[in-house]
């Protein structure tokens, strides 16, 4: 199949966004797992300068999932392109709602805290119940989750995009699931979705990146 509006700037640029995203994640996942190891408690928060890496990757790596979506999008057929554009849009609410999030709390929540205002933790504190940590699950569960599934129907031809497509649908059903900890005030159950926006994702966008270099290029295209 020719994709006629993937171009070959759409091929490095998204494969290299892609592939950028799968290496961030695994550094996100690697500095995860090392901050809960130097907990003390399980209920304690996880310091830094484990917190810090993690709010900063995290802001780095919502704008490169924009990209790889705008290379989904380019790469889609003609059928496929309005769930590639929903799947866009959901990607693209996703990265401004969490890079600012996380930018103001790497930024004015420390200042403020500093300050001594008691009421910080009900609006710039990742302890639930708190304004910025339901932002965070409304950007991950439901958006990231809603943009995975819109792209999915767009790989559908031959094994690696169907194994694509099925890994995308996984990943955006465990990070909905995660919103089932919301209303249960449990964000252990909450973090069933960190499984499917930072783990099966990681394989997804190395799988992006792969179907990216193997697009049919359009006749008379350079590489």
């Amino acid at each position: 199949m020719v994709h006629e509006q993937f171009t070959g700037q759409h091929r490095r640029v998204g494969r290299a966004a892609a592939w950028g995203v799968s290496l961030l994640l695994i550094a996100y996942l690697v500095t995860l797992i090392l901050g809960f190891l130097s907990l003390a408690s399980p209920l304690d928060p996880i310091g830094d300068p484990y917190f810090s890496i993690l709010e900063l990757l995290i802001v780095i790596i919502a704008p490169l999932m924009v990209i790889v979506m705008i290379a989904v999008h380019a790469y889609a057929s003609p059928e496929g392109r309005m769930y590639s554009l929903t799947a866009l849009a959901f990607m693209v609410i996703l990265a401004g709602i969490s890079c600012s999030v996380h930018f103001v709390i790497l930024t004015v929540s420390r200042q403020i805290d500093a300050g001594g205002f008691p009421l910080i933790i009900l609006f710039l504190s990742f302890e639930w119940p708190s304004v910025v940590y339901a932002l965070d699950i409304l950007a991950w569960d439901v958006f990231f989750a809603l943009s995975m599934l819109f792209a999915a129907p767009v790989f559908s031809m031959g094994r690696l995009e169907k194994t694509l497509r099925v890994l995308m649908i996984l990943s955006g059903v465990l990070s909905l699931a995660g919103l089932i900890g919301v209303p249960l005030a449990n964000m252990n159950i909450r973090n069933i979705g960190i499984i499917g926006y930072a783990g099966i994702s990681i394989v997804v966008f190395l799988l992006l990146g792969i179907v990216f270099g193997r697009a049919r290029r359009i006749p008379g295209e350079e590489r």
